[in-house]
């Protein structure tokens, strides 16, 4: 029989002494009494004289909210306890190092209307909120997040509304912020049926961390919302372990019960999970609650958060002690999301050792060398009598895969150098 997890204990921690069960299981409670100041957080851990004054310096520039459920997780003497380091300001945020950026990913950039980003080709995401139950201090959207909703009304989702009408290529969209799952069920229900009136959006996400620091959000009656509007997927945001708690196992549960697929990105960060078996254990946990690892992030280049930042490699080397040591199942995709736009782009160890028209060689996770025969007779797929190579919703138009399909011979930059001196 498989052990179960621990409910939080917070009838020890001064603050929440008196909270009653019913206050606590009230997802708007939490809300309401998010952790926000000095002296409300000195009532769950303890602070040194430098903490003090460097939380101080660090909320002059960005805000802290902390769920009371959250910060009933955090260990009330470590310093270095991996969900105080996600949950607490520190001086270090206030670091401007020279590589980041404000929007490192584009996102306003890459904006035909406020608020939704259309980088890739059939697929669109839509912040529909700036408001989150808690401000994670590894966000990469730390630019706008905790900002009063001003453009993010009902306008704003309207003109979002009209240009995926119009752009009938997109068949998939991303509920972001923020935190969609923030808003009461009723105007969920609005976002996801406007969206869903939509013939050619075929699948519809949400992006949300409630069932890590809000599992109290994930109520019976939510589920029946999102249940209405399938195909809908949730993507959440373990880190660590110790976010793994009965609760949180209640919440994923109830998500999976009501038929959403719950997938995981965890962003690799230094000093909370920078560690081989950590995000081993962290896969078992989350698979146990029914949770499928979907992705590591490498830390995007946001201001404030490089010292949460790690190298590539310790992801690779991450995925190297995951791949073949543990179920397929639990190992996600590492990726970087490439500053400028780019988009995410995995990076995995490398397997393919040599390759050759008749043979390939590769390796697998225990160093064995062994080789794949190519077959001789393989002419490849001929597209003439294929109904979907004659679909142009399916057909790629850009990048490599339009090179691959026999558009074109070459991708080359703008403003190439030995391209313009013959130009000039």
């Amino acid at each position: 029989m498989q052990k179960g997890y621990q409910k939080v204990e917070y009838k020890n921690i001064p603050l929440f002494k008196d909270v009653t069960d019913a206050q606590w299981n009230d997802w708007k409670w939490q809300l309401k009494n998010a952790i926000r100041d000095i002296p409300t957080l000195e009532k769950v851990i303890k602070l040194t004289n430098e903490e003090r004054d460097h939380l101080a310096k660090t909320l002059k520039k960005f805000k802290m909210a902390i769920t009371p459920y959250y910060a009933a997780l955090m260990d009330k003497e470590d310093r270095h306890c991996p969900v105080r380091l996600m949950a607490v300001p520190t001086l270090s945020e206030l670091h401007v190092d020279e590589s980041d950026l404000s929007d490192p990913l584009h996102e306003d950039i890459d904006a035909p209307v406020p608020g939704l980003t259309h980088r890739y080709p059939d697929r669109a995401l839509l912040m529909v909120t700036h408001e989150c139950s808690m401000y994670c201090r590894h966000c990469t959207r730390r630019r706008i997040v905790g900002e009063p909703d001003l453009n993010t009304g009902l306008g704003h989702l309207e003109q979002a509304f009209e240009y995926i009408r119009k752009t009938p290529e997109i068949r998939d969209v991303l509920l972001s912020g923020g935190d969609p799952l923030i808003f009461s069920d009723e105007r969920i229900d609005y976002i996801l049926g406007e969206l869903r009136k939509i013939e050619h959006v075929e699948i519809i996400r949400i992006g949300t961390r409630m069932p890590v620091v809000l599992p109290q959000r994930i109520t019976d009656n939510l589920c029946n919302v999102i249940r209405k509007h399938h195909p809908v997927y949730v993507n959440t945001h373990f880190n660590h372990p110790k976010e793994i708690t009965e609760e949180a196992k209640i919440a994923c549960e109830k998500l999976a019960d009501a038929g959403i697929r719950v997938g995981n990105q965890s962003v690799l960060l230094k000093d909370v999970n920078d560690c081989s078996n950590i995000m081993k254990k962290l896969m078992h946990e989350i698979l146990r609650i029914r949770v499928i690892p979907y992705y590591i992030y490498q830390c995007d280049l946001s201001e404030g958060i490089s010292h949460f930042r790690t190298t590539i490699s310790k992801g690779i080397e991450i995925i190297e002690n995951l791949r073949g040591h543990t179920s397929g199942l639990a190992v996600p995709t590492f990726v970087v999301d490439a500053p400028g736009g780019g988009g995410k782009i995995p990076v995995m160890p490398d397997y393919l050792v040599s390759q050759t028209e008749k043979r390939v060689v590769l390796r697998n996770y225990e160093g064995v060398l062994t080789t794949y025969t190519q077959p001789s007779d393989y002419k490849g797929h001929n597209p003439e009598n294929c109904e979907y190579c004659h679909d142009q919703n399916l057909v790629a138009k850009d990048g490599i895969a339009k090179l691959l399909n026999g558009e074109g011979t070459s991708l080359q930059p703008e403003n190439l150098r030995r391209i313009n001196r013959h130009t000039k």
